[in-house]
């Protein structure tokens, strides 16, 4: 007979004479949990009685992207992602409400982490002593039992296993029984889940209380961030119809440098000599992408190339991008208050930044009216400057920002535009998700000017699919059109040389 079973005959036997447990059934081995990984429940998180914590300084950290290959060897499942009934959340609920009535909550406060948490561990192994002495629970399972609830006290409660895992790149919360993780650029659904409703908008409250947002009736969504830097998004009732929801991006522990993405096959050595030299001339670049297409991460990995003895400033909605070098400020931006003031949108950090006197500019998003500011920048002295654009080509890109500009309210002609937009932006590298959930660099092009009414580019570098694997894997091929860019000289005035045959047309590397 499973735990699972195990607990509901016990449990419907406590909840019929809460005053005397039921007798144990004979023991036998408690088989291992076959389904895929689920996790816990909620009770009364013990850390919500504590007061708030001040908003701590952005994290250094990074979003994750595919991680690197895993050995051979099977990963071992976290026993606490393992299926089990409603009956054993009601026992685990049972248990933590009397962990509640009994622990010092001024030692959450006082004691470190793992002091706590082996505190927490003796509490249960009393209570389960002295009141459930009876419980069908082997040492296996009573260990995993504690360390569910030391989850629910110290952590995130089931979200905690998935969060420990590398291979995770992306949490998705749909509601507290829907729970999806991105492994290796692939979603799965896993047997995680919450308690209920309830269970799932603590957790909520939990992240954003320690970044010093909230989320309500009248704020209904909003963005925060873990301690590792992970990014959050949450969205509760009435806007999401089948109760509080979530997205959790998450940050790789170790940061990806050029090297990773070359043997990722997202780009080949030639174009990452390239892009190190553009950087180091101080060329203006646009990263586009759509979502998930490793934005953030191929501007991680630019912003490597900055020289040390620069002043870089980012601009960022949520921290996270990490950056090496020691001379660097980091804004963020600020929601309104409950009052609906305090709001410091990207547009008043761009503003403000140019009298911090920057070297370099870099701005994780533009999304809206910043867009013309950062533009300004980069044609009044701030040249290298870099950031990103949701986007699904570089001529999309090129009208998302046009777009951005006439909604930020300026009166500007259309070709004025575009000439602002053509004199600012030197590089657009276009990187794409493709269906086998791996990230490429599609395209780098050059913006050479205007003709006409209508913004030039060349393309230099592209990656060109053709075909699917047996293993369901793209193929393609990186190729250099035969075009000499004309930052060439740019970079060459500055000693920055290729081979000859770089810009020659012809196969870089076949994936």
């Amino acid at each position: 007979m499973s735990l699972a079973d195990r607990l509901a005959r016990n449990t419907r036997s406590w909840n019929a004479t809460a005053a005397r447990p039921a007798q144990p059934r004979p023991q036998q081995p408690a088989p291992q949990p076959t389904q895929q990984p689920t996790q816990q429940e909620n009770a009364r998180p013990v850390v919500e009685q504590a007061p708030s914590a001040p908003r701590p300084a952005a994290p250094q950290a990074r979003p994750v992207t595919p991680p690197k290959p895993e050995p051979a060897a099977p990963r071992t499942e976290d026993v606490r992602t393992q299926e089990v009934s409603d009956d054993y959340y009601e026992f685990k609920s049972r248990i933590h409400e009397r962990l509640i009535e009994r622990i010092d909550l001024s030692a959450i406060e006082t004691l470190p982490h793992d002091a706590l948490a082996e505190k927490i561990a003796r509490l249960v192994e009393r209570i389960l002593a002295e009141e459930f002495r009876h419980a069908p629970l082997n040492s296996a399972e009573r260990r995993r039992l504690i360390s569910e609830i030391q989850d629910e006290v110290l952590g995130l409660g089931p979200l905690e296993p998935l969060l420990q895992d590398p291979a995770v790149s992306d949490i998705l919360v749909n509601n507290y029984r829907q729970v999806y993780v991105e492994r290796r650029g692939k979603l799965h659904k896993t047997s995680v889940r919450f308690q209920d409703d309830d269970h799932l908008r603590k957790i909520i409250d939990r992240i954003v209380s320690k970044v010093g947002r909230r989320i309500d009736e009248s704020s209904p969504m909003v963005d925060a961030r873990l301690e590792d830097g992970s990014r959050v998004n949450a969205i509760i009732p009435p806007l999401a119809i089948d109760g509080p929801s979530m997205s959790i991006r998450r940050f790789s522990r170790d940061p990806l440098e050029l090297d990773d993405l070359i043997t990722f096959g997202a780009l080949t050595p030639e174009i990452g000599e390239v892009l190190r030299g553009i950087v180091r001339a101080r060329l203006n670049i646009l990263v586009s992408g759509g979502t998930g297409s490793g934005k953030t991460t191929l501007l991680n990995v630019l912003s490597r190339f900055i020289p040390h003895d620069e002043r870089i400033v980012t601009i960022e909605d949520a921290a996270e991008l990490q950056l090496k070098q020691e001379h660097v400020v980091r804004l963020e931006t600020r929601p309104a208050n409950l009052e609906g003031r305090g709001e410091i949108t990207a547009r008043d950090l761009v503003r403000n930044c140019l009298r911090m006197r920057p070297d370099r500019i870099i701005v994780g998003e533009v999304r809206g009216a910043e867009v013309m500011d950062m533009l300004q920048a980069m044609n009044t002295g701030h040249d290298g400057s870099l950031t990103t654009v949701h986007a699904n080509t570089p001529r999309d890109a090129m009208m998302r920002l046009e777009t951005m500009i006439a909604m930020a309210g300026l009166n500007l002609s259309g070709e004025s535009l575009k000439r602002y937009i053509a004199s600012a932006i030197d590089i657009i590298i276009q990187a794409t998700r493709l269906g086998d959930g791996s990230r490429r660099v599609m395209s780098f092009q050059e913006i050479t000017g205007m003709e006409g009414e209508a913004i030039t580019m060349q393309e230099i570098f592209r990656f060109r699919q053709t075909g699917v694997g047996k293993d369901h894997k793209v193929q393609g091929v990186f190729e250099s059109m035969g075009i000499r860019p004309k930052f060439a000289q740019r970079l060459e005035a500055l000693g920055i040389t290729f081979d000859a045959e770089l810009f020659r047309p012809g196969v870089l590397r076949e994936i």
